[in-house]
Order: structure tokens, then sequence, then C-alpha cells
């Protein structure tokens, strides 16, 4: 389990984009978001932030860091 968590789930859904609206605006795969929103993947600190952009919000209200999280 990461330690990161994000709200892109959330967040998208609340703007009505795809995940494939996502990826192209971040230039990621599909398949990439799906893992982040999965929190299967811990996008690169670069990408995290055009995540963030591309949705709109500071980045803390999409990404959240738990170091006890981790396992």
């Amino acid at each position: 389990m990461s330690a990161i968590r994000n709200r892109i789930r959330e967040l998208r859904a609340a703007r009505q984009m795809t995940q494939q609206e996502l990826a192209d605006q971040v230039g990621v795969t599909r398949q990439t978001v799906i893992a982040m929103e999965q929190d299967k993947y811990s996008p690169s600190l670069e990408t995290a932030f055009k995540v963030a952009l591309a949705l709109g919000v500071p980045f803390d209200q999409c990404f959240q860091y738990d170091p006890g999280g981790k396992r």
C-alpha cells in the first residue's frame, strides 16, 4: 500500500472529466490514471503537479502523504 493518497477520482468526477481526458492533459496513459486512482501507482512529482493543475486544484488538495500508510 502506498504512503501517498490522492483524490483524483473524486476531483475528476466532480468536473465530469473522463480518465482519458485527464490522461491526455497530463501526458500519461489512461492505464496510468487508473493506477493512480486505485493508489497502485505513485506518480513522479512533475506528473503529480500536472494532475493537480489539470484538475484545477492546489497540489495539497489532490495529494496527501501518509507516512504510516506504507506497509
